[in-house]
C-alpha cells in the first residue's frame, strides 16, 4: 500500500509565499512522474505543475515564473514552492505520483493524496 500525504497548506496574503510538501510512503521502488493539481470551489481539478524522475518540470501558464515544483528521491517527496500568490491561486491542492508496475507486467499505479488547503487573501 502506497500513499501521498501533503503538507504546508494554509493562509497567506497576497503577494505571500507557501511551501508544499508531499512524501510517499509503503512499499515503494521507485516513483515516475510526480505533479500538483489544485481544484477551487466550484471548478474542475487543473493541473498546475509537473516534474518526471528525471527532473524536467512542467507548468501550467497561470503559474510560470511564480512556482517551483522539486522532488528529492531519496525522500520520496515533491515540493512546490509558491511565490507572489494571488487571490486565484485559493484552492485545495493535489499531490499525484505515478509508480511503476512491481513485477512483469503488472499495472502502474497512479495515487493521489488527500490535499491540503491554500487560502490566499486580498
Amino acid at each position: 500500500q502506497v500513499q501521498l500525504v501533503e503538507s504546508g497548506g494554509g493562509l497567506v496574503q497576497a503577494g505571500g509565499s507557501l511551501r508544499l510538501s508531499c512524501a510517499a510512503s509503503g512499499s515503494i521502488f521507485s516513483i515516475d512522474a510526480m505533479g500538483w493539481y489544485r481544484q477551487a470551489p466550484g471548478k474542475q481539478r487543473e493541473s498546475v505543475a509537473g516534474i518526471t524522475s528525471g527532473g524536467s518540470t512542467k507548468y501550467a501558464g497561470s503559474v510560470k515564473g511564480r512556482f517551483t515544483i522539486s522532488r528529492d528521491n531519496a525522500k520520496n517527496t515533491v515540493y512546490l514552492q509558491m511565490n507572489s500568490l494571488k487571490p486565484e491561486d485559493t484552492a485545495v491542492y493535489y499531490c499525484n505520483a505515478d509508480f511503476p508496475p512491481t513485477v512483469v507486467g503488472g499495472m502502474p499505479l497512479e495515487v493521489w493524496g488527500q490535499g491540503t488547503l491554500v487560502t490566499v487573501s486580498s
